[in-house]
């Protein structure tokens, strides 16, 4: 085992939109003594890993992207995966970040020196890095999620996660099984049906689906983004307001609620005339429950005759297929569009704080942290997109800049006092998140539906209780007397 001499300022774990922006952040502050990780070969975390066909985002490209970093040709308003990618890398390569990133370096364990008031970061291949700080950007969306379904390793035909998408696999003329309708799949298979012999679609529960108000950017309009600021701006101030009333349509009892589940039950009627089939399609749980998915292509895709929706409880999987109902049906492959570990966040990292405790111990009631950032008994410890910063109705960029602004507060504090440690304490921790499940009590996603926000305890770790922008003021108004600084 080797070790790193030098001890660095701040260490930042992954390169999706969240540890870019702490990056570029940082040397906007004068801050360069940090290293970047990635496990990954090149930048750009879930945009980098989830290239399946029809990959794109559902938030518009002009709020899907920094503030500080505006994109004047964007080329529709819902970017794909490819263009989202290629501006990660500019904003890298703008910012000169490549030099700070180490690539193909994954991060194991992370352990707190308390007498030294550093992180020990322990890699894969047992290197140590030392670092006065630790920002973990890994996502809630990095660890794929695989079936458990008897006989899965008997199958001898080509099978993988979307977001592991086997792009060697020529799905032309094949019979496809695909497993999950969640937002992957209904992006890839009306793609998986323009060429496939036969498309088995596998549904747990139907999911809410309205219409996606996409369309390319015009030259003109580009042209006007380019040149003219102010109505960039301004245009993407729009999009952030227009979506931000969506948070009120997760209230069941609003009639904005009744509107989004009309236009939901329209978008099947429109496209869909078999009544069987748009029984099957129709949700049994309130919009919004699950995350409300939107496509202009789906419902059409799956009318097609040689799409087959199959719904219910799998019952194996063979050599040839997948068993449901005690029918086997016979597929060339087998993709997974079942979406992804999103409750264990920072897993599979080892992470130990203060007294040698454990994070799983801390988490063992659930995963939570104060404004979803820091953590009482770990200190120098951040995180972005963490416990309770998922949106439903919003960009999740939005939301990690407020994160980032925090936290450059919280290491200016301890620098301009001369401490060495910042964390929360303990009971503002337990007050704040009292106070949040309460208000997750009767929020939406939990009545009526099983969905990913919710862990096997029946909380809800992933979750915002309300709009953006109160979070935005949260984090810009909480004073440092919130912390314990040593």
């Amino acid at each position: 085992m080797s070790s790193s001499h030098k001890i660095f300022e701040v260490a930042i774990i992954g390169t999706g939109f969240g540890g870019l922006c702490m990056a570029i952040q940082l040397k906007k502050t004068g801050q360069n003594d940090f290293i970047v990780f990635e496990k990954g070969t090149t930048v750009g975390g879930t945009w980098r890993d989830n290239t399946y066909p029809g990959a794109a985002c559902d938030v518009k490209s002009h709020l899907y992207s920094f503030s500080f970093e505006p994109k004047a040709d964007w080329s529709h308003k819902y970017a794909r995966q490819p263009e989202i990618l290629d501006y990660l890398e500019h904003c890298a390569r703008k910012y000169e970040l490549n030099t700070h990133i180490r690539f193909n370096t994954e991060i194991a364990r992370a352990v707190f020196d308390e007498a030294a008031g550093s992180w020990n970061l322990h890699t894969a291949a047992g290197e140590i890095v030392t670092a006065r700080m630790v920002v973990f950007a890994c996502g809630q969306l990095n660890r794929p999620l695989i079936p458990q379904i008897p006989g899965l390793d008997l199958y001898k035909g080509t099978r993988f996660h979307s977001a592991r998408w086997d792009h060697s696999f020529d799905y032309a003329h094949k019979k496809i099984a695909v497993i999950g309708t969640g937002a992957s799949a209904i992006q890839f298979v009306p793609e998986l049906v323009k060429k496939a012999a036969q498309v088995f679609l596998f549904q747990r529960s139907a999911a809410w689906v309205i219409p996606k108000n996409d369309r390319p950017y015009t030259p003109f309009e580009k042209k006007l983004f380019a040149h003219f600021g102010w109505i960039r701006k301004l245009y993407r101030s729009w999009i952030y307001w227009s979506s931000e009333i969506r948070f009120l349509a997760l209230n069941p009892n609003s009639p904005i609620h009744r509107g989004l589940t009309r236009l939901g039950l329209k978008h099947i009627r429109e496209h869909v005339s078999d009544p069987v089939l748009r029984q099957k399609l129709t949700p049994d749980y309130p919009a919004g429950c699950k995350r409300i998915l939107i496509s202009n292509n789906y419902y059409q895709a799956l009318a097609q005759p040689h799409v087959q929706l199959l719904t219910g409880q799998i019952d194996s999987v063979t050599e040839r297929g997948v068993v449901m109902g005690g029918r086997e049906y016979e597929a060339d492959a087998i993709i997974y569009g079942t979406g992804f570990q999103s409750t264990g966040f920072l897993s599979p990292i080892r992470i130990t704080g203060r007294q040698g405790v454990d994070l799983n111990e801390a988490w063992t009631q659930g995963a939570e942290a104060y404004l979803g950032i820091t953590l009482a008994g770990f200190p120098n410890f951040f995180m972005l997109y963490g416990p309770n910063t998922n949106l439903s109705h919003n960009s999740i960029v939005f939301m990690i800049e407020a994160q980032v602004r925090h936290i450059l507060r919280c290491m200016s504090a301890v620098k301009e006092r001369q401490k060495q440690t910042i964390e929360p304490k303990r009971e503002v921790q337990a007050s704040y998140n009292r106070i949040l499940q309460d208000s997750l009590k009767n929020a939406i996603w939990s009545v009526g539906c099983r969905n990913w926000y919710i862990d096997k305890g029946g909380k809800n770790t992933n979750n915002w209780s309300g709009f953006s922008f109160s979070y935005r003021r949260m984090t810009r108004k909480t004073g440092i007397e919130k912390y314990v600084l040593a």
